[in-house]
């Protein structure tokens, strides 16, 4: 009887104590991952969910220091906007199976490391603005049933490989440079939670200036003589 119960005991210890450490363990991540210039953030205060920036952080994030992505729990939003990283790195971030907006922009990202993009259920976003991908990196994404919004201007992309993944992915929009006369807008933090993007939004017609009344002339004063 005492044996059990103290065995119960020491499980459920252990179990608190994995907990402990994986607390600990996103801690640590979070920590290493802000020395190295990222934005670290949960989306609102009631939430575990997270965001991660480093678009404008100002050091050269590489794909090492991505080790510490799968670390932490419900991110859902990572920018990596005109970092050096590269198809390497992106075998972390396919780790992160929570991910639903991914930007890439003006990365060393190619066709390659797209395919460590394949299995990530819950990406809605994904920009791939000035990279060197392609067509043939498109095929890796046609499993990605949640995308709804992809970039690809001044991409190798064409007309033809964006219709083929259409095919695949009808509610999906591939947004290509002949589309827009520049990239898609960066987004800031706090925006992971919006589906509309800025270039998206319908534009308010013209308010239209109200007509100005022209003075009334007067008409010139009677002399007697004229009555």
């Amino acid at each position: 009887m005492l044996r059990g119960l103290f065995g119960i005991s020491a499980l459920l210890m252990g179990l608190m104590g994995a907990v402990v450490n994986a607390q600990e363990t996103e801690e640590q991540a979070i920590e290493a991952l802000t020395g190295l210039g990222g934005s670290i953030r949960v989306v609102a205060a009631d939430s575990e969910e997270k965001e991660a920036a480093f678009h404008l952080s100002g050091t050269e994030l590489t794909d090492e220091g991505l080790v510490h992505l799968p670390k932490l729990n419900q991110l859902i939003w990572l920018n990596l906007r005109g970092t050096k990283i590269t198809d390497g790195g992106l075998q972390q971030v396919g780790q992160c199976k929570t991910l639903s907006r991914l930007h890439l922009e003006k990365t060393g990202v190619t066709d390659v490391g797209l395919a460590h993009l394949k299995d990530l259920p819950a990406l809605v976003y994904l920009n791939l603005y000035g990279t060197q991908v392609s067509d043939a990196g498109l095929e890796h994404l046609k499993g990605l049933s949640s995308l709804k919004k992809l970039y690809v201007w001044q991409t190798q992309v064409t007309p033809e490989g964006a219709a083929k993944l259409k095919e695949a992915l009808p509610e999906l929009e591939v947004v290509l440079g002949g589309e827009l006369n520049k990239p898609a807008p960066e987004e800031t933090e706090g925006e992971a939670a919006k589906e509309e993007d800025a270039d998206s939004e319908e534009k308010k017609p013209e308010e239209k200036k109200p007509e100005e009344k022209k003075p009334e002339e007067k008409k010139p004063e009677e002399k007697d003589g004229d009555k």
